[in-house]
């Protein structure tokens, strides 16, 4: 079968907005965030009971400028690539945001369209980050936190990712506790361990079938300012 031409610069705009889209009806479900987003969803949900305006997509790129601040404090220096990362976390938010509008018209009220949202949104998620893979624009700040700090001190990037995704879990559940108390979780339930369980596999699955579906080219002349 002949391949089909999919540029990089549109892997990372679709790469986005699934990844957004997913992320929302992650969201509509109810049934606890991915541990990568759990600590900015938390933060949404604590300022936003005092500043209503404070949105899922403005907890998303806060929490993701902390990350690359502590990325420059660890790697003592600061590369443009960090701030090309933040641009790209704050398309994402708005994105996100405009996903999580448009899912508020969906029905959530039941079980089943619950896990009907949830079901859908992991493989969405993972799509959406599988398509990132193939663009050479920086990506979130998560993703640029393990991929340096692996790289800078020649560890094996899939166990450092593995490393991250329990610390980012530990912190999710800690700053629920102290921000909502020892008798309710946000943010960090079944959904999330589920998620955790079955997320890499899907994403290598879907990444897999990219590759042999798609031949990723450059449409435009970029790749050298972000490499």
């Amino acid at each position: 079968m002949k391949k089909r031409t999919l540029y990089a610069e549109a892997a990372y705009i679709l790469g986005i907005i699934i990844l957004a889209l997913g992320t929302a009806f992650m969201e509509r479900a109810g049934f606890g965030m991915s541990m990568v987003v759990s600590p900015a969803y938390i933060l949404h949900v604590k300022i936003s009971e005092f500043l209503p305006f404070f949105s899922f997509g403005m907890a998303e790129y806060t929490f993701q400028a902390f990350l690359l601040i502590l990325l420059a404090v660890v790697m003592r220096k600061f590369k443009l690539m960090f701030l090309f990362s933040f641009v790209t976390a704050v398309i994402y938010g708005f994105t996100l945001d405009g996903c999580i509008w448009l899912c508020s018209f969906l029905p959530a009220e039941g079980l089943v369209w619950r896990i009907v949202w949830y079901l859908l949104g992991m493989p969405v998620c993972s799509l959406g980050v599988a398509l990132l893979f193939y663009t050479y624009i920086a990506p979130e700040a998560y993703e640029l936190f393990v991929k340096t700090i692996a790289q800078s001190r020649g560890w094996d990037i899939g166990k450092f990712k593995t490393v991250y995704d329990c610390v980012s879990l530990g912190v999710s559940i800690l700053m629920s506790f102290a921000f909502f108390g020892f008798g309710r979780f946000v943010g960090v339930s079944w959904g999330t361990v589920v998620c955790a369980l079955v997320n890499g596999s899907m994403i290598g699955a879907i990444s897999a079938w990219l590759k042999k579906t798609y031949t990723f080219a450059d449409a435009l002349p970029w790749r050298k300012y972000f490499s």
